[in-house]
């Protein structure tokens, strides 16, 4: 049939990215095969390998394409306008948001239930840049009140709070949230942060 065009290669790249996502999500990690994968979508395995290394490289792509659909198209956004408060409590709703979505909550669980089998999935999920970006840019915001190196590990207990409780719940190991106790936590949580905040920064 001779070399797909550029089209169709980009098609059967997003076809094998989608049907891995469904599958590494529903079936865990440890049973879902590069065979398995090409044989649903009717492609030989060397398609798959001319564009994914290995399944550790696919998983790799499909962290990163979780993440892409739940983040906003413009990042910088959400850190500009507003006073720290305003701009915290944007983006501690947004990051609970997407850590309690179903394609979030069931990535979480893969890595908890299988790093010990395959510990490489862990560091996959830890290395993906997003949450990396959210602390850079919180500890720009924060850089004046705070030296650098504290201010990024502000930013990322920051995070940790807002997301930690919740999170835990949405997995059902810990009481249940509603969507106003999440609205509430997330403001206790930029009061709690900013206090302690400008006490650490005297």
């Amino acid at each position: 049939m001779g070399r797909p065009s550029r089209e169709d290669a980009e098609r059967i790249g997003e076809a094998i990215l989608t049907t891995a996502t469904e599958m590494f999500l529903a079936q865990g990690y440890g049973a879902t095969s590069i065979e398995a994968i090409a044989q649903r979508l009717g492609i030989a395995k060397r398609t798959f390998y001319s564009r994914f290394k290995d399944k550790a490289a696919l998983f790799e792509a499909v962290v990163h394409h979780i993440v892409d659909q739940l983040k906003p198209p413009d990042m910088a956004h959400l850190f500009a306008g507003g006073t720290l408060e305003e701009i915290l409590l944007r983006v501690g709703q947004l990051a609970l948001d997407a850590a309690i979505s179903p394609n979030a909550l069931a990535l979480q669980n893969l890595v908890l239930t299988e790093s010990s089998r395959f510990p490489e999935l862990a560091g996959i999920a830890l290395g993906e840049g997003t949450r990396q970006q959210a602390i850079e840019a919180l500890a720009h915001l924060m850089s004046d009140r705070l030296p650098l190196d504290e201010a990024r590990f502000a930013a990322a207990q920051f995070l940790q709070m807002v997301i930690s409780l919740p999170q835990h719940s949405a997995l059902g190991i810990a009481p249940k949230m509603s969507r106003e106790d999440h609205r509430l936590w997330v403001r206790r949580t930029v009061s709690l942060f900013l206090e302690g905040c400008l006490h650490w920064g005297k």
